[in-house]
């Protein structure tokens, strides 16, 4: 698990934003054009959407699929391999780094959360921390993700699963918190 670090180490309250305003005013443009260039296409579209968030500094390798109603917050910190796919309301609140693997599959409604507080302090500094699904990984439906969790290669986590640490490669897990069950036969091997 990735160690979390504070956004704004200074941030004296907790009504105090933790972005600079130029990123607030990027983000708000990102989220314009989302919506109007995007959030109506069909499904064949996915090129049309890939091109948008290439624009806002994604980075896409290969042949991606993105749903149109998938949420995407900070773009230039999301990274999509080859045919990984972030489905239906899917949720990539990337406030931090998110990288999805090659053919890995973010199912509809799963949150991917990159950012937390620090309830310890008065000011609730907000932290982050990067998750990282590896490569043929599968993410239930409304599966939540917390911050600096890596989820390994081929595992398949269960849907309404709160994954709050590290699962390891080739691995089926789920439950509220996100456990092992048992390997996944056979392991995918890439």
């Amino acid at each position: 698990m990735e160690e979390k670090k504070l956004v704004k180490p200074d941030q004296v309250s907790a009504g105090e934003s933790p972005w600079p305003v130029g990123d607030r005013i990027l983000r708000l443009l990102w989220e314009l054009c989302w919506f109007v260039f995007c959030e109506w296409t069909p499904k064949p579209l996915n090129p049309w959407r890939l091109f948008w968030l290439r624009s806002f500094g994604a980075k896409v390798h290969g042949t991606p699929f993105v749903h149109q109603r998938a949420r995407i917050a900070i773009p230039w910190n999301l990274t999509l391999r080859d045919r990984s796919c972030l489905g239906d309301r899917a949720n990539a609140y990337s406030l931090s780094k998110i990288e999805i693997g090659a053919r890995a599959t973010v199912a509809q409604e799963a949150y991917l959360s990159t950012g937390t507080h620090d309830f310890a302090r008065p000011e609730i500094p907000l932290v982050t921390a990067t998750i990282a699904i590896g490569d043929d990984a599968f993410i239930g439906a409304r599966a939540f993700v917390m911050p600096g969790v890596t989820i390994g290669a081929g595992s398949v986590i269960g849907a309404c699963s709160v994954v709050t640490k590290d699962v390891p490669p080739n691995v089926m897990a789920a439950g509220n918190p996100c456990r092992v069950l048992r390997p996944r036969t056979p392991p995918i091997t890439g």
